[in-house]
């Protein structure tokens, strides 16, 4: 990997993990053959962090695109950064490797660079990524992240991922992992939802002071699937403080809250199937925010959560009930 400074972070673990990623998650609406031009097109620019996971179930499609772009000599394996994800039917510890072997065998690539926990709340195991009882309720149980966390160690340990980490976990969640006796490994990461109007500021702070970096998801607001999201959520692209700042650089709004994260010292996601917006996306290192501007982006705050789990919110590691 070429490590031009300000395009990657280095991780707890020694490797090198790209500011900028792809996002792969797509509604049941994008065809699965769009997942793959849509990768293929994001390599072509530059994205070399590809953001991907078992429950977006187009792991076929990403990894054939990068097989692809590394078989016409447009990049080599270890140029790019592949993170896929523990799904919650999988947090059993003797269930979270043959987790990881499947993505793989989807992907048909010998390893990953980060294999992360999903979410904290475990969901009864079985082919089932939602599995629901007669109500149509999500069936969850608890295992102990501390026990999964383990097996997620033994994988690196195996070779079959570079790094391993965390998502949507609260600063006590992130704790109890970081202070189980016999860690052998610290999460490098841990991925939330973060933008102009829930921009984790206190979260951020914490992961740094345990030299673990955040990676922002939905950095641009949200699609709105209406599985996740009330369809009359807040449109962050049409804040009016981020198109003056957006107006004034000459450059979008998208662009405008991508390099909010990137200057904040937070790895950023970014998702489009469209081949203009990836494009767009990308090119987030040739300007520069001011002062002022971090400052009126940085007051846009409201701890407004897009996903907020509500179905388990009355699991013991639900983790949004506390500020942080």
């Amino acid at each position: 990997m070429d490590h031009k400074r300000s395009r990657f972070v280095k991780l707890n673990d020694g490797h090198f993990m790209p500011v900028l990623g792809l996002g792969t998650v797509a509604s049941e609406s994008v065809p699965k053959s769009k997942v793959t031009e849509a990768t293929k097109v994001a390599i072509d620019v530059g994205f070399r962090h590809i953001d991907a996971a078992y429950v977006y179930e187009n792991e076929e499609e990403v990894g054939k695109a990068i097989r692809e772009k590394i078989a016409d000599g447009t990049v080599k394996r270890e140029d790019i950064f592949y993170t896929t994800k523990l799904w919650t039917t999988f947090f059993r510890p003797e269930l979270v490797r043959q987790a990881l072997e499947r993505s793989l065998k989807k992907l048909q690539l010998d390893y990953v660079d980060l294999f992360i926990i999903h979410l904290p709340i475990a969901m009864k195991p079985g082919e089932e990524l939602h599995p629901k009882d007669a109500s149509g309720k999500i069936i969850l149980e608890t295992v102990d992240l501390r026990d999964t966390w383990e097996a997620l160690e033994k994988c690196k340990d195996a070779g079959l991922t570079k790094s391993i980490g965390v998502s949507n976990f609260n600063r006590k969640l992130l704790e109890m992992i970081l202070n189980k006796p016999g860690l052998k490994y610290k999460p490098v990461c841990n991925q939330v939802e973060c933008h102009p109007y829930l921009n984790q500021s206190k979260l951020l702070e914490f992961c740094k002071s345990k030299d673990i970096v955040l990676v922002a998801y939905s950095a641009l607001g949200t699609q709105r699937d209406p599985n996740w999201v009330d369809k009359d959520s807040l449109v962050l692209l049409e804040d009016p403080t981020l198109n003056s700042i957006a107006k004034k650089h000459n450059r979008s709004p998208g662009q405008v809250a991508l390099r909010y994260q990137v200057q904040r010292g937070v790895v950023v996601l970014a998702k489009s199937f469209n081949e203009k917006r990836i494009k767009e996306n990308f090119q987030v290192f040739d300007f520069e925010l001011t002062t002022e501007d971090m400052k009126a982006i940085d007051g846009l705050n409201k701890n407004y959560r897009y996903f907020k789990l509500a179905f388990a919110a009355d699991h013991p590691y639900y983790p949004f009930s506390e500020e942080y």
